[in-house]
C-alpha cells in the first residue's frame, strides 16, 4: 500500500463492476497521449472492451484505487510471446514479470511508481514495452530502473521499444 495524498493505495485484481471506470481511464490515456506527441500507440479503442474482459477473467487485469481507481494495468508472470525475439538483448534469461496496458487518471503524481515497486515484489526481472512516440512512458521507464533493451514486434508487426529491470 501506498499513502499519497492522505489516501491510502490499495493494488487488487479488477472486478466486473469497475469497467466502466476503467475504459474511462483509458480513453483518458489516449487523449493524454496524443496530446503530447504519440496519437498511434492505442488507437481503435485499443484496448478494446472484449480485451479487458479476457485478462479479468485471466485475473492478470489490476486496478490502483483509493476509493476511486487510480490506475490500471495489466501484470503477468508467464512468458510474453511477443518478447521471444528481440533485436537487442534482455538483461536475463530467467522468469520475469511483464507491465502492459498502464494507464492512470491523472489524479495521483508518481503512480507508475507505486505500480513498478508492486511488480517488483513479484518477480526477479521486470519487462515492458512502448511505443516509439511515448516519451511519457520511456521517461518514466528509465527513472523506475529500467533499462532499454531494444525492439520487439507485436503480433500485427509493429515495433517496440523493450525495456528490463532487474529486481535486487
Amino acid at each position: 500500500m501506498t499513502q499519497q495524498e492522505d489516501k491510502i493505495m490499495i493494488t487488487e485484481k479488477a472486478r466486473p463492476g469497475d469497467m466502466e471506470e476503467i475504459l474511462s481511464i483509458y480513453a483518458g490515456a489516449r487523449k493524454f497521449m496524443a496530446e503530447r506527441g504519440n496519437p498511434n500507440q492505442w488507437t481503435d479503442g485499443y484496448p478494446l472492451r472484449a480485451d479487458l474482459e479476457q485478462d479479468m477473467r485471466c485475473g492478470s487485469l489490476y486496478v490502483c484505487r483509493t476509493g476511486r481507481i487510480e490506475a490500471v494495468f495489466k501484470f503477468i508472470t508467464e512468458p510474453d510471446p511477443t518478447y521471444g525475439i528481440i533485436t537487442g538483448a534482455w538483461l536475463s534469461s530467467g522468469p520475469y514479470g511483464t507491465l502492459h496496458r498502464v494507464a492512470s487518471a491523472g489524479n495521483i503524481s508518481g503512480i507508475f511508481d507505486s505500480i513498478v515497486s508492486w511488480a517488483s515484489d513479484r518477480c526477479s526481472s521486470l519487462r515492458a514495452d512502448t511505443h516509439r512516440d511515448n516519451t511519457v512512458m520511456q521517461r518514466a521507464l528509465k527513472r523506475c530502473g529500467f533499462e532499454y533493451c531494444g525492439i520487439i514486434f507485436l503480433e500485427n508487426g509493429d515495433e517496440r521499444l523493450a525495456y528490463e529491470k532487474i529486481i535486487k
